[in-house]
């Protein structure tokens, strides 16, 4: 059944936001938006920042819709929900299988992002068990793809700069998302009955890691990976030393998703392959690269 799509600006996010305008006439609701994780925070309280945008925000939304009468709620949680997954050196010490998240761990969220996801994940869920909204909540991994920023962006440039990189050694295993897979997956969840007050870990289905990523991505930049070895404890060393411990943690370590339940219960198969994700991904990149020609006259 086709849906259609509605947007409706409503400014702040937080528990006294009015949603009667974006509401009216929905059949259903996906809630994407968010106070995203931060590297370095700012803020005084930075759980109390993220409650009232991540779980207050959420709740009111939800609470609200379920008194229009909207059907289905699809929520954008996170993977960090269910943890940081493990460090650099404890990666290569099984296979990823051992090491997969699934929707049946307890939740282990470790910063104040992930906290305030999950208690938005159970207040939906309590909200979902006392009216007749149906909540369905997604788990994603790294999201890549056209417009990507943060960490993939930087590990673009890094690909394509053909200066090396201390990465040889490292053994780990990341599940990412392509954003056109995250997409059909919010569309199945959308329509798709099974799917209804259900929890889904998703991801494109292929883990790869760190070394082999950026030699994809080099090669999709015309260029060649120089990725000499470096033992993780090491990168671990250096990266605190220069205060980057957090992100070599994310970029080295192994965070990997099993998928197989939205692709049991909803019969939903990622769409896209991983290399061509990243080629679309690259193919973004180089053409915001080219400089823009102007005509005057």
């Amino acid at each position: 059944m086709p849906v259609g799509l509605e947007a409706a600006i409503t400014g702040t996010i937080d528990a006294d936001t009015v949603w009667s305008e974006a509401l009216a006439g929905c059949d259903a609701v996906v809630h994407l938006a968010a106070r995203v994780h931060l590297m370095q925070d700012t803020a005084a309280d930075p759980l109390r920042e993220f409650r009232t945008v991540n779980t207050e925000g959420t709740l009111n939304l939800a609470q609200q819709a379920a008194a229009a009468g909207v059907r289905r709620l699809v929520f954008l949680s996170s993977i960090k929900v269910n943890g940081e997954g493990i460090p650099p050196e404890s990666a290569g010490t099984g296979p990823a299988a051992c090491h997969a998240y699934t929707e049946s761990n307890r939740p282990a969220p470790a910063d104040a992002y992930a906290v305030s996801k999950w208690e938005a994940e159970e207040g939906l869920m309590a909200l979902a068990r006392t009216t007749d909204l149906e909540v369905v909540i997604l788990r994603p991994p790294l999201v890549y793809g056209p417009g990507v920023g943060a960490n993939f962006l930087r590990l673009i440039r890094l690909a394509g700069s053909g200066v090396p990189l201390p990465f040889g050694a490292i053994d780990n295993r990341r599940s990412l998302l392509y954003l056109g897979n995250l997409v059909a997956a919010i569309s199945h969840c959308l329509t798709h009955p099974a799917a209804a007050n259900q929890t889904y870990l998703v991801s494109d289905g292929e883990d790869v890691s760190t070394p082999d990523l950026i030699g994809r991505l080099a090669t999709l930049m015309g260029k060649r990976a120089w990725l000499p070895p470096m033992p993780a404890r090491l990168l671990g060393l250096a990266g605190g030393l220069l205060g980057m411990g957090p992100e070599l943690q994310r970029l080295l370590g192994t965070l990997v998703v099993n998928s197989d339940k939205i692709r049991r219960e909803l019969s939903w198969q990622p769409p896209v392959s991983l290399d061509a994700g990243l080629a679309e991904t690259v193919r973004w990149y180089r053409q915001r690269q080219q400089p823009v020609m102007k005509h005057t006259g």
